[in-house]
């Protein structure tokens, strides 16, 4: 029966309207969170073109968070396993601000590194006995050990790192690759966000993938393990695809009526969300089911790759997410914040990123997608090269270090075995090619054809951005 001929009580206001189109899809509050790609491909980016060639497509963003200790696991430094147990020397210090859990301590003793180091493949670098299968692909990676920030807890580090700036309520990453170039796809979320389950550490909340003043539509969708990994998006019991299909076909005209009165392109644009929803419904338990995929493939990412929320599952479900045009995909692995107990805790958790983190790498080699997916791996900030708490003859721990830490970058217009910047002897402060926060976001962001100082958004009267008010490409590292 047409809807003209039925009896219809048309809601009051809009907000009524919307409300009664919920039925089982999430409401607005998935609505918010879904691109309106179906509204058209040319303007669901802010960019009318990109600013310059990209090289790279997409994002992968491997968050160690909590902070890796560098000098456990890249930056091998032979000095301080000489120097164990003895004072840090001012000149080294230079009388740079500690943290409240270690500032107050009578002595900082250096402590080196209880694991071995070797040099791998053609460009020589030096990495941990606790990370061998990434050891295998040093070639494919471009070390950066001569990152720094200004943070120096964990709030404001993963915020910066994250968003630009250390204060919560800027756009996330994503969130700013979303609006500016749109999405790929027209059945899954330009921006997908995984944590590791089961995971103690420092907490995540869901600033740091939102969307902050951008629209809200551009925030980060999170997938979860189990049967349902976007919240709110299966239908209700007794509504099966055909009664949806029928439903999305009747609000449709419902729509079309309305419209002939009152013009309103945010009505629109819900409807287009919803009808991004339904699509949903059959591509992400199409995306996140491995059953196509071949047991040497899961095999290679490790035992954990078939238990769904491991770290391990979460990065062969990118290299999924990323075939199916996801632009920007976060992936947050916690517990590497090891103030104590160090020795036991790193190897722990280097055994559950080592080898998914690896095989992600050569997974997107093997399907042709590497040169156009940039790869990312880091956490916040680094460690102290000195002992916070007791030092004993079987445990230690590191403090929080703002002034130097590494991460790798591979694939998306990367260059390939190469280490760059240089921190000093005692891996305290950097002497070589230093790369601020705001540097590597500008580096990503002109690797997706976006030159970083134009990608804007006016808010409270000014135009805001990523890299806020500096940054530069670190055009040595790209290819």
């Amino acid at each position: 029966m047409s809807p003209r001929n039925c009896h219809v009580t048309l809601p009051r206001s809009r907000r009524e309207f919307l409300g009664q189109l919920g039925m089982g899809l999430g409401g607005l509050a998935l609505g918010q969170m879904l691109s309106a790609e179906s509204m058209g491909r040319e303007s669901s980016g802010a960019l009318s073109m990109l600013h310059q060639a990209p090289k790279a497509k997409r994002v992968i963003f491997l968050f160690q968070s909590g902070a890796p200790s560098q000098m456990d696991l890249f930056d091998y430094k032979p000095l301080l396993n000489e120097m164990h147990g003895t004072e840090l020397p001012s000149e080294v210090r230079m009388g740079q601000r500690l943290t409240g859990m270690s500032g107050n301590q009578s002595s900082l003793p250096i402590v080196g590194s209880p694991f071995k180091f070797a040099q791998h493949g053609e460009s020589g670098a030096w990495v941990s006995e606790l990370l061998p299968h990434t050891a295998e692909i040093v070639d494919d990676l471009c070390f950066v050990r001569s990152m720094y920030t200004e943070a120096i807890n964990h709030g404001p580090g993963v915020t910066f790192l994250q968003t630009g700036s250390m204060f919560p309520g800027r756009p996330s990453m994503g969130a700013w690759l979303d609006y500016g170039l749109g999405t790929e796809n027209d059945n899954l979320p330009a921006f997908v966000v995984m944590v590791t389950k089961n995971k103690g550490g420092q907490p995540l909340v869901s600033r740091l993938w939102g969307s902050g003043f951008l629209p809200s539509k551009h925030q980060g969708v999170r997938f979860r393990s189990g049967k349902d990994p976007v919240l709110y998006l299966s239908n209700p019991a007794g509504i099966d695809s055909t009664s949806r299909r029928a439903a999305m076909d009747a609000l449709s005209q419902l729509h079309q009526l309305e419209m002939t009165d009152t013009v309103d392109g945010q009505i629109e644009t819900r409807i287009a969300q919803y009808e991004l929803a339904y699509r949903m419904q059959e591509s992400i338990p199409e995306a996140t089911n491995l059953a196509d995929e071949p047991a040497s493939v899961i095999e290679q990412y490790g035992p954990d790759a078939r238990n769904p929320g491991t770290f391990a599952a979460n990065c062969l479900l990118a290299r999924r997410l990323a075939e199916r045009g996801v632009r920007f995909i976060q992936l947050y692995h916690q517990g590497w914040d090891h103030h104590g107990g160090l020795p036991k805790g790193l190897p722990n958790q280097c055994r559950e990123t080592d080898q998914p983190s690896a095989a992600l790498v050569k997974d997107l080699k093997r399907v042709g997608l590497l040169d156009d997916t940039l790869v990312i791996w880091g956490g916040e900030f680094g460690r102290t090269n000195y002992c916070q708490g007791k030092l004993t003859a079987t445990s230690f721990g590191r403090d929080h270090h703002p002034r130097c830490f590494t991460v790798w970058m591979a694939g998306g217009g990367i260059k390939p075995g190469m280490i760059y910047g240089q921190t000093d002897e005692y891996c305290y402060n950097i002497v070589d090619q230093p790369v601020h926060i705001h540097d590597l976001q500008a580096t990503i962001l002109h690797l997706l054809g976006i030159d970083h100082e134009r990608l804007t958004y006016k808010y409270q009267g000014r135009q805001f951005r990523l890299t806020d008010v500096h940054g530069h490409v670190i055009s040595d590292i790209l290819a």
